[in-house]
């Protein structure tokens, strides 16, 4: 039992580093447009990916999922369709501000409001039991340590202007009020993504009563719901590229390696929910309280490491740095308490 709580923490860990990694590529795709990285990114992720991945572990899942009951299914879609613009706007802000504080602000927000719109919505009557107490406590430490840093950012932003050390970085730098927008988009809609999992259930209750592991049920409703999301991002994407005429980037001298990066990035992010989706059954009840918890952690602080060994913050006063910092261990607090909430 031992062995396999460990397993499933190193799982979660791995998980936390490829989510906190993922963008990294961005940073050297800057001959092409924002539209060529994010499509390629969503067609491998959101579609390619999770098509292998459940044809792999549930080789009749199509037959599964038309089984399935028609609301989950419908929530799925919609929900996922929803979280898909969502994505949109965290690329966009990765693009505007950075890898660390964009994904610091986005990872926040989604944390916080991921663990309480669900029950607000669903259970609000929990609402006044003790766990319930401790996740809004959560939330509101977690929105000091959202506001501590924003305002490193804002900081950052009046020493050295919207632009950082950008490097390739795809994608153009923008003022931060309007990366917090989006941050705060992104955020929300990646609640949305949560309360869609929640009520698509029904799916995965079929699955198993259809003889699938804990594992591959989950990926039916993963499959539904990111390739619902990969619809209002391509979508999305095809406007960019028929407005820029961007089209042509793709067959470029060296696009072969830019193709490569884009694949890595795919890899990255998809990887890390079906590295989290195995964690999770060598956890079982530790898996809300602990597993989650940790990924979140070490995705949010390898994130920052990412950001800051690249120079985001190289012209940022010390200052800046600071209250980044205090904020980032605000955050970790409140990650820990929402993780504590869920025993």
């Amino acid at each position: 039992m031992n062995s396999m709580i460990l397993a499933g923490m190193l799982l979660a860990v791995l998980s936390g580093l490829m989510n906190g990694s993922f963008t990294l590529p961005m940073r050297f795709l800057g001959r092409w447009e924002w539209e060529n990285v994010w499509s390629l990114f969503i067609l491998f992720s959101c579609v390619l990916l999770p098509t292998a991945m459940i044809t792999l572990v549930a080789p009749h899942s199509w037959m599964i999922i038309a089984q399935a009951p028609a609301q989950a299914l419908l929530s799925a879609a919609l929900t996922g369709f929803a979280w898909g613009f969502g994505a949109l706007l965290f690329g966009q802000s990765v693009s505007a501000i950075g890898i660390s504080l964009a994904n610091t602000l986005v990872l926040a927000i989604s944390s916080a409001l991921g663990s309480l719109l669900p029950m607000v919505l669903l259970s609000p009557n929990k609402l006044l039991e003790p766990a319930g107490e401790k996740v809004v406590a959560s939330v509101l430490v977690e929105v000091a340590g959202i506001a501590l840093c924003g305002w490193a950012g804002r900081l950052r932003e009046q020493a050295a202007g919207a632009e950082t050390e950008r490097g390739e970085m795809v994608g153009q730098a923008r003022p931060l009020k309007v990366a917090l927008l989006m941050a705060c988009g992104a955020g929300i809609l990646s609640a949305v993504f949560n309360i869609g999992f929640a009520l698509a259930q029904p799916i995965a209750t079929c699955g198993r009563a259809n003889g699938l592991s804990k594992f591959a049920a989950t990926n039916l409703i993963w499959w539904i719901m990111l390739g619902a999301g990969a619809v209002s991002n391509l979508g999305f994407c095809l406007y960019l590229i028929y407005r820029h005429s961007s089209m042509r980037k793709f067959s470029q001298p060296g696009a072969a390696r830019l193709f490569s990066l884009s694949l890595l990035m795919a890899l990255l992010w998809g990887g890390s929910i079906f590295v989290y989706g195995a964690s999770a059954p060598r956890l079982g009840s530790l898996g809300t309280s602990i597993g989650w918890p940790l990924s979140l952690a070490v995705g949010l602080l390898f994130a920052n490491a990412i950001g800051m060994g690249l120079g985001e913050w190289k012209l940022a006063p010390p200052r800046a740095r600071l209250w980044m910092y205090i904020g980032i261990a605000v955050l970790l607090v409140a990650v820990v308490l929402l993780g504590h909430a869920s025993l």
